[in-house]
């Protein structure tokens, strides 16, 4: 059997040649951390190459992704389905050797990572998971919820403002299962980080109530795993070990330097550092004892089957909880979830409510928080604004010593919050739903004003490329939202969320489509979705049955024109409409009617659904023959995509002055949507 220090170079050795076949990639990160993951992946991960998605595996995170090689060297020599010619393709089109990890595309991947910062808050959100999981379904003598979240991180993810977030709330909320690995080779691209991060990274964990080990000589994997094991043993803290390596480590001319980190060493180099390391074998070139002592099959199938036959026994004991458990792991909804999701709707409908779709948010919430037991919700510091709060979920709080504090429930049942407080970060809580959402068994959600989703962004966009099934409620959508002034009234943002590939956006207009949006939001197993609502109060729009069965669709026909007295009168033009403005469109339709002048209205609460319907469809609700009037509370340019002939919009920033004054102000009124129609019409005329 090899040495720890032979396993280490195994990696060391295939990083340099894949990236060196690349010509592309970053090999010191790799180099750098090899014998940190020798410490834990030979001695203390919990999992099963043959079963990448075992409930109970611990998850791995490497934060610092552009060290891909990493990941991909160890998942191909402890025995996943990544053959070497995997490897061999490092960066190539369609290979499971993608530039960062990608979860979904390479078996044993558990996130997306590239993005600095958010691997570590992914983490949170994975321990996160793990601990409300086993403290709602473990019972005493049935621990069916018991692993770890490691991550390794390097410089980068500590510059970055997220990871600060991540950092705090782990804190807070006593993640003692949640283990990080910092890669502090003081390098980045730069160069010598001192001149530009010179915090002192332990005071600053300890002071976010981390359990701080080390440093470490990083390069002694018995060192760190025995760090690890102490690490471990910190149940009321998470911990960080901090491992001082060498970026690059056994390169003779590279190690240590910035050039190691995102280029290939070059030929030359890598003879050299054969040499220096005593590898003797060719390029991707594995001895047998190598493969031996790597490969985690045998032992992860022996976890894997003694843990079954614990969850048999839990079984046995506590059937109901077990295939509820089963469930939520799978993603899959109740049975029961498309008669409350109907149900909703139809009480939204037969209320007929005038109420901000903020509000109509939460009280179709309150239906599906009651019913899903698997949501978790959320705000950043603005739950009283976002009303993502029910009577289901009582906030989220922990004891001195970690544990879930539990209260009990109108069933006489003990139950953990279900309301997580985040604080000022919404960056965090977006890339820590994702990493909830990663690890199964709850669909998060969270809440900010729709102005500041340009703080989560990147992790909203991370959601989308990671088919996650997480939901934002974007209050606060417009210029409606008044004396707050133009840093708080979203202009641009609902054009901008519409533009990212796989997300779903709605913008709801009253009451039954807020409770079909968030209904189809559940409904999406593999795509993020944006609620944008409003904060002033929007009447109901009256509908039919046709209609309201429409919604889903993403538009439908709300209104046909009104009996305008002439006979035989054709329909002139098409108002579309979204949100708020939707009763500027009937209202306007009216006005038309007066002057003989016939117009349809179409609701369009979700241009990404409806842009995914056939042809048919489409057509029926946006004839070709007629001119289509767009009002919408945002930038114009994105409404041209539709053959608008005109757009009732907003292209610059807003006033801070009462909602009412400013929709006088910027034109959106009845009587100017109506003007505007009519201006479209004599165009078409000419």
């Amino acid at each position: 059997m090899a040495n720890s220090q032979t396993m280490a170079n195994a990696i060391r050795a295939l990083a340099m040649d894949a990236v060196q076949q690349a010509n592309s990639g970053h090999p010191g990160a790799p180099m750098g951390m090899a014998d940190m993951a020798v410490a834990l992946w030979g001695q203390h991960l919990q999992h099963n190459p043959a079963n990448p998605h075992w409930a109970n595996r611990d998850r791995f995170v490497l934060s610092n992704g552009h060290g891909s090689m990493l990941i991909y060297a160890l998942l191909h020599l402890t025995g996943y389905d990544l053959p070497l010619q995997e490897l061999k393709n490092f960066r190539q089109l369609h290979s499971k050797t993608a530039g960062h990890p990608e979860v979904g595309v390479t078996p044993g991947v558990e996130t997306t990572t590239g993005p600095l910062g958010q691997g570590i808050t992914n983490a949170v959100g994975m321990a996160l998971a793990e601990k409300l999981l086993a403290s709602e379904f473990n019972r005493d003598g049935h621990a069916i919820v018991d692993h770890h979240t490691y991550t390794f991180l390097g410089d980068g993810c500590l510059m970055e403002g997220i990871g600060q977030e991540a950092i705090s709330l782990a804190g807070a909320w006593k993640l003692g299962k949640l283990i990080a690995l910092y890669d502090d080779n003081g390098i980045s691209i730069d160069g010598q980080v001192t001149p530009w991060f010179a915090d002192n990274t332990a005071l600053r964990f300890v002071a976010s109530g981390w359990n701080v080990i080390g440093p470490i000589d990083g390069h002694d994997a018995e060192k760190v795993a025995a760090a690890i094991a102490e690490a471990k043993g910190q149940t009321e803290r998470p911990s960080l070990i901090i491992c001082k390596t060498s970026i690059g480590k056994g390169s003779p001319n590279r190690a240590g330097t910035a050039k190691a980190h995102g280029e290939p060493l070059g030929a030359e180099e890598i003879a050299l550092t054969r040499e220096a390391l005593g590898w003797t074998h060719g390029p991707f070139e594995i001895p047998t004892d190598v493969y031996a002592s790597w490969d985690a099959k045998k032992a992860g199938a022996a976890r894997e089957a003694a843990w079954n036959k614990r969850f048999t026994a839990y079984k046995k004991a506590h059937p109901a909880l077990a295939a509820e458990f089963v469930r939520r792991m799978a993603g899959d909804l109740p049975a029961h979830f498309a008669q409350t999701a109907v149900d909703t709707v139809v009480q939204a409908h037969a209320k007929a409510e005038t109420v901000a779709s903020r509000k109509a948010s939460q009280l179709a919430l309150e239906a599906f928080t009651a019913a899903l037991p698997e949501l978790l919700g959320g705000s950043a510091d603005l739950t009283g604004s976002n009303l993502t709060n029910t009577k289901s979920t009582p906030n989220l709080r922990f004891d001195q010593q970690g544990n879930v504090v539990k209260t009990e429930a109108a069933n006489g049942e003990m139950v953990g919050g279900r309301h997580i407080n985040y604080g000022v970060r919404e960056f965090g809580m977006a890339a820590i739903m994702n990493g909830v959402a990663l690890h199964g068994g709850f669909i998060p959600y969270g809440g900010t004003f729709l102005t500041f989703s340009d703080y989560s962004r990147n992790a909203i966009r991370m959601a989308a490329l990671m088919k996650q099934r997480v939901v934002h409620v974007f209050t606060h959508d417009s210029i409606g939202l008044g004396e707050d002034g133009p840093t708080h009234q979203s202009i641009e943002h609902a054009a901008s969320l519409r533009l990212i590939p796989n997300l779903d956006v709605w913008r709801p207009a009253d009451t039954a489509e807020t409770a079909v949006a968030w209904s189809v939001a559940l409904s999406n197993r593999d795509k993020p979705t944006a609620l944008l609502l409003s904060r002033q109060n929007l009447p109901y729009a009256p509908k039919s049955g046709k209609a309201l069965g429409d919604i889903s669709r993403g538009a439908y026909v709300l209104s046909e024109p009104k009996d305008v007295g002439l006979k035989n009168k054709k329909t002139q033009a098409v108002i579309v409409a979204t949100g708020s403005e939707v009763q500027l469109a009937l209202a306007a339709q009216k006005l038309l009617a007066e002057k003989k002048i016939a117009v349809r209205v179409v609701s369009m609460p979700s241009t990404t659904t409806f842009d995914r319907e056939d042809v048919k469809y489409k057509k029926a609700v946006l004839p070709a023959d007629l001119p289509r009037i767009a009002v919408e509370m945002g930038v114009t340019d994105f409404w041209w995509k539709y053959g608008c002939a005109a757009v009732v919009g907003i292209d610059t920033y807003g006033e801070s002055a009462p909602a009412g004054v400013l929709f006088k102000h910027f034109g959106f009124t009845a009587e100017n949507v109506a003007a505007t129609v009519q201006a479209a019409l004599k165009r078409k005329k000419h």
